[in-house]
This record gives C-alpha cells, structure tokens and sequence, in this order.
C-alpha cells in the first residue's frame, strides 16, 4: 500500500507542472466492465487506475466505473464502448474472438510468451502497434490493462491421464484455449465469470478453467472439482483497456497522457498482485483443503495440446494476412527473449530445486 501511495504522489508531482496554465475543464468517463462488483484484483486494477487517473489531474478527469450486474453484458464491453454507450472499457480481448478474432492474440497464445515476455512484445517490440492495427477500424484504441501471469489449467472433477480422457469432457475455457480443447473432442463453453461455481456444481460443466489461485479460491471452485491442473493455455494473460477514439481525442493532451499512465501503472500493479495473491491463496488452499490434488498434464496430453495449437495457428495465418502477421510477430519475439529467459529464470530455478 505504501508502495502503491509513493507512486501515485510521485507521478502527481511529475503532472501537476502540465496542468499549469490550462484551462480548469472537467470529464467525466464511463468504463464499462466484465467483472462483477467487488471483483478482486480485477475489479480492483480499474478502481486503482480511476483513482489515479482523478488524483494526477487534480480532479479534471474522473471515471465512473459499471460492474457488470449494471450493463447486464459481461461479455459485450467491445460493442458498449464501440457504439459509445461506454467511452471506456476493461475486459480480455479473447472473449471476441467471434466478432473480432485477431483480438484473443492479445491476450495469450497457447505455449507462447509468458507475461515479461509478453509486456516487452507490447512496449518493445511491435505489439501495441498492431494491437492498434486490429482495433483502428472499429473506433476503438487498446491498451493493456492487467496481466494475471501463468495461468491454471482448470478445476476437473475426474483425472486426466490420457487424450481418451478429455474425449465428451465438458469444460468451460475461452479463448483460442476452447478451440484446441475442441480439436481433442472436449464440448467447449465459456461462461460468465458469475455462473462458473453454480455450472460446476450442478455438473453442466466437468471443467473449470478461470485464472489461478488468487482468483480461484474466492470461486470456491476446490470445494467441488479436487483435481487442480497446471496450465499450458495462458502462460501470460493480458486484460485490456478499451477507450473509444471520439472519447480520446476529445481529452486535451496531458489528460490523454495521464490516463495513459494511469493504465500501464494499474496493469503493472494487477500483475505483481496477482502474483502474490495467488502465493498466498494457495499456502491457504493446501493448509486448509489438503484433499485438493495438484496435477500437471500428461506428456501425451500436452504434446496434443501442442500440435492442436499449432495446426490451428496455421491454418488462422492461413487465412487472413493480419492474424499471420501478430502470430508471426509473438513467435519471432518469443524465439529472441526466451533464449533470456532460459538463461536466466528458468536456469535459476532449476538450479536451485529441492527435491
């Protein structure tokens, strides 16, 4: 908290000088989100960038936040913001693939970057602008909004020792997640974040797949599905910021820069929250439900997953020049930064593993 205290008085310091001078107008944003009310970490990264975005500009620009019991569309953010009834949105680009299916690489890609990786695609390699590339013709600019970090592979209510098992399995993952999952003959849904407990627990679902410990334990999912799996589908998941364009550009320059601020230090802050969130919640998850069954996926199993991802890649970049040219631009980073990665991360720990 302190932390988090000393940044925003440091970066209000930095922005008071631009506001010198300008003329005292007020805005007022509405952001429409997918999350609940009272959504950790989630809900929490919107509220903190509000509140910083209201205290760098000296009160000129507050946001008014709408949970999605308010809007009623948890998975309509991109429409509410595009059509303008919302100048503001935060949601995962993953969840539109049907209307705009060059989005969900911006979120993650199966067995791709992880969320270091992941931000220095964005911020240092070509991500933002093609992120931009695909939002330009709807109105919209995108940013990224939050990363949760290695994601889980899901809550199963039953083992999963072979592809045989996860034939007529019915499981809720969105994303290009849900297609590979397809490929191997699993009856896909994907839900709204509020109805995952009640459709595990009355069994229209035998799977469960939402983020990770942190948010995971809240859900209650391990009070019903003992098998917890490792991941392998979102190894760096990014939520976003979506702003429509009328709304930006009617913001005066250093407003604009303050809520761009604004947004890169919540995503930052959601991640290294996430990160020690999901410590804690699951040295709680172990103490406290010692029946809960940590699990990784079979060799088998993922090397399916693996050539089921790559075939479906193929065949997207196949089809249309923009979706070859993100996932052209992810892998080619990925090859670069992760032979860091390797040398560095992934060496360290497996130096330093204890039996």
């Amino acid at each position: 908290m302190m932390t988090r205290l000393f940044r925003m008085a440091a970066v209000t310091l930095l922005f008071s000088v631009s506001t010198l001078g300008v003329a005292a107008e007020n805005y007022t944003l509405r952001l429409a989100q997918t999350w609940g009310p009272n959504s950790p970490i989630l809900g929490e990264t919107t509220e903190h960038m509000a509140a910083m975005a209201e205290e760098m500009s000296g009160g000129r620009l507050k946001i008014r936040i709408d949970s999605s019991n308010k809007h009623k569309a948890p998975f309509g953010i991109f429409d509410l913001v595009r059509n303008g009834q919302y100048d503001m949105g935060h949601t995962a680009s993953y969840y539109y693939k049907g209307t705009i299916p060059n989005a969900m690489y911006f979120t993650t890609i199966p067995f791709g970057l992880i969320a270091p990786e992941m931000y220095a695609w964005f911020y240092h390699g070509e991500g933002m602008e093609l992120m931009q590339k695909v939002y330009e013709p709807y109105g919209l600019l995108s940013f990224p909004g939050g990363n949760t970090g290695n994601q889980m592979g899901g809550w199963f209510n039953k083992e999963i020792n072979s592809v045989a098992d996860l034939k007529g399995l019915k499981m809720r993952t969105p994303g290009f997640a849900g297609e590979v999952m397809s490929e191997l003959g699993v009856a896909v849904t994907n839900l709204p974040p509020g109805e995952l407990y009640t459709a595990l627990e009355r069994g229209t679902v035998d799977a469960v797949e939402w983020v990770g410990p942190a948010l995971d334990f809240p859900m209650g999912f391990h009070q019903i599905a003992k098998y917890y799996y490792s991941g392998w589908q979102e190894p760096g998941a990014e939520v976003q910021f979506l702003i429509n364009q009328k709304t930006w550009k009617s913001l005066p320059k250093d407003l604009q820069e303050i809520l761009r601020v604004a947004m890169r230090l919540a995503a930052y802050d959601m991640y290294i929250q996430s990160y020690d969130e999901s410590g804690v919640a699951w040295d709680r998850m172990k103490e406290d439900y010692p029946e809960v069954t940590h699990k990784t996926f079979p060799p088998e199993v993922i090397e399916a997953m693996r050539e089921a991802t790559n075939k479906l890649l193929a065949e997207a970049a196949e089809k249309d020049e923009l979706a070859k040219e993100i996932i052209d631009s992810q892998f080619d980073y990925l090859k670069r930064v992760r032979q860091w990665t390797n040398i560095s991360d992934k060496a360290y720990l497996n130096s330093i593993a204890e039996d």
